[in-house]
């Protein structure tokens, strides 16, 4: 018997991927969502484990995200980084009060034995989410970022350099060694989900990390599950983060049909349907020539009712 069958497995970095996720999480029967989680982004600062696009999925999914700023908890303080700065500490990656927590006892835990799949399980029953958060793997996987002769760490290149340095290519140290997740592997090989969806996140330094841990993007492409996936580019713009830029100094053409062309040449067969905005239509034709079903759709998500009203197109799309 299929008891999860109508399960969804989401793949999906921070900002723009969670704010899917929750959507999805709004539509679907309690705890049948399944977020996989980059980890690339992890890093250590100030001594502390960081896992942003982790905390950014279990903020958002508990309500507790920071609306005006797009990261970190609503209602925060900054007693800490204020005290950070008159010691002339490091303060470039800003971490309220309340978010800290979430760290220090994060690294506690790591320290103690815990795994970061455990972690982020209790995590997510701590703050009343009932869907299912995993990281992507177990390892430590970094993502690297090769700009201008230099080889920047991502949150580096993205928060201490503000995304300036042009895009020559990147990295993912560790991820040869890195093994998926083993829950996910193992739903996957009970066909407990009744779609895949690939959020709208970038797909460089986001999805790329998560797909290209040995036998990953393998695995979703042979399951039973039609996997869709969400541009995050519409109209020439990535709604959120540099994914526009570093496609840019990539010589990638910064449209939808560029998203669609990176996916195609790294994971053939990968994408059963592609949902593009409804000011990009006029590009469904040449993303169908490449052997992928287009959907056109309101994609922008500027509320929860857009969020949910976009969960349920993708979810439409298989039945």
């Amino acid at each position: 018997m299929k008891a999860l069958q109508e399960s969804v497995l989401a793949l999906s970095g921070g900002v723009g991927g969670a704010k899917l996720a929750l959507g999805l999480a709004d539509v679907l029967p309690q705890g049948q969502l399944h977020v996989m989680a980059n980890t690339g982004d992890d890093f250590r600062h100030l001594g502390l484990h960081i896992s942003p696009d982790i905390d950014t999925l279990l903020y958002t999914l508990s309500g507790k995200a920071n609306e005006v700023l797009g990261w970190g908890l609503a209602g925060e303080t900054w007693s800490v980084m204020d005290a950070l700065e008159r010691l002339r500490g490091d303060t470039w990656f800003r971490l309220g009060d309340n978010d800290l927590a979430t760290h220090l006892w994060r690294t506690a835990q790591i320290e103690e034995g815990a795994s970061l799949l455990q972690i982020t399980d209790t995590l997510a029953r701590q703050l009343g989410i009932h869907s299912h958060i995993h990281p992507m793997c177990e390892e430590r996987v970094s993502t690297i970022v090769h700009s201008e002769g230099r080889n920047l760490p991502f949150q580096h290149y993205f928060v201490r350099e503000q995304c300036k340095p042009a895009v020559t290519g990147f990295s993912f140290e560790g991820i040869a060694q890195a093994s998926p997740n083993p829950n996910v592997m193992a739903l996957l090989a009970d066909e407990a989900f009744s779609a895949i969806v690939v959020c709208p996140s970038n797909p460089f330094v986001s999805v790329d990390p998560i797909l290209q841990i040995p036998q990953m993007w393998t695995t979703l492409r042979d399951c039973a599950a039609p996997l869709v996936l969400v541009s995050p580019i519409v109209g020439g713009i990535a709604l959120k983060g540099p994914a526009a830029k570093m496609m840019s100094e990539l010589g990638v053409p910064v449209t939808a049909l560029g998203v669609a062309q990176h996916y195609c040449d790294l994971y053939p067969d990968l994408l059963d349907y592609f949902v593009i905005d409804e000011s990009d239509a006029t590009l469904a034709p040449e993303i169908a020539s490449l052997g992928v079903e287009v959907a056109i759709a309101p994609t922008i998500m500027n509320n929860l009712g857009d969020k949910q009203r976009l969960a349920q197109c993708v979810l439409g799309l298989v039945g």
